[in-house]
């Protein structure tokens, strides 16, 4: 007995000196981008590389909100995320019900188009839809950045469709029994049995909207209309030699994704693993 116990202390032992060696590995970015946004420029370049500053810098931060204009570009950024996780948040559940919930005609094969889209790269539909939205003189606007969330995305539907899927139907049946309508059997019912769901697509959406770059990078070209991940770019671009500004400028552009994590952090785990289980 002792003997099982001692072999499942030391299995459980190199399970987490795994898991911290892996996790040190994903770190390592973030802590060398940290480390060097807090060092002088020299010092940035020193070989033998050296993960902590010999000097602390924090001039770096405000000299770099400094050289771009950081809040201008925040607030461009914050209003595209809004709107494009709201979008989804309406449109990905209405969706997902209806194929999941509601019996109709050719709700499998929409389901199979909606899979097949995923495997259609954006660079493919690249191209016409600038030519698009191009005619409709739309570019230069936030409107081809935030008007395909109000349209779903195939992702996030299946995701939340899946969910559906383990939901009872008994439930939506006894709804129906007491006189609830469609509408409010998906409003009343399954909609607030979703939040996990919906918690780990807002994640999602946000995280994708936030580090845009490319889509911002074919419609925005007007500077005050710059999202942050352009300014970034801009930023290496102009001031490509101080790299510990650069670093700072980045920090900036990573903390609020790392709030809104650590924030929904439970949500999204328990999203992804109901999500992952319903069959």
């Amino acid at each position: 007995m002792g003997v099982i116990k001692g072999r499942k202390a030391v299995a459980s032992l190199m399970f987490y000196v795994l898991v911290i060696c892996l996790c040190a590995i994903f770190l390592s970015p973030f802590l060398v981008m940290l480390t060097t946004s807090l060092k002088t420029n020299s010092d940035a370049f020193t070989i033998p590389v050296k993960l902590l500053p010999r000097k602390l810098v924090l001039d770096n931060y405000p000299a770099a909100l400094r050289t771009i204009p950081y809040f201008k570009y925040l607030m461009n950024t914050v209003q595209i995320t809004l709107f494009s996780v709201l979008g989804q948040l309406l449109v990905t559940p209405m969706v997902a019900y209806s194929l999941s919930k509601i019996k109709w005609k050719g709700a499998s094969v929409i389901s199979g188009l909606l899979m097949a889209t995923m495997m259609i790269p954006y660079t493919v539909t690249m191209i016409p839809l600038y030519r698009t939205y191009s005619q409709l003189h739309l570019t230069n606007t936030y409107i081809p950045l935030i008007l395909p969330a109000f349209f779903g995305k195939a992702y996030y539907i299946l995701i939340v469709r899946q969910f559906f899927h383990g939901l009872p139907n008994s439930i939506l049946e006894a709804a129906r029994i007491d006189g609830a309508n469609e509408f409010q059997r998906y409003s009343r019912i399954a909609l607030p049995l979703c939040k996990p769901a919906l918690t780990t697509v807002a994640i999602f959406a946000f995280l994708d909207a936030w580090s845009d770059y490319l889509a911002p990078l074919i419609y925005i070209s007007k500077p005050n209309r710059l999202t942050l991940s352009l300014g970034l770019q801009q930023f290496m671009n102009e001031y490509s030699v101080k790299w510990a500004e650069l670093m700072a400028a980045a920090v900036l552009f990573v903390t609020p994704v790392i709030v809104f994590f650590l924030i929904f952090q439970r949500n999204f785990v328990q999203g992804v693993a109901v999500t992952g289980l319903k069959a």
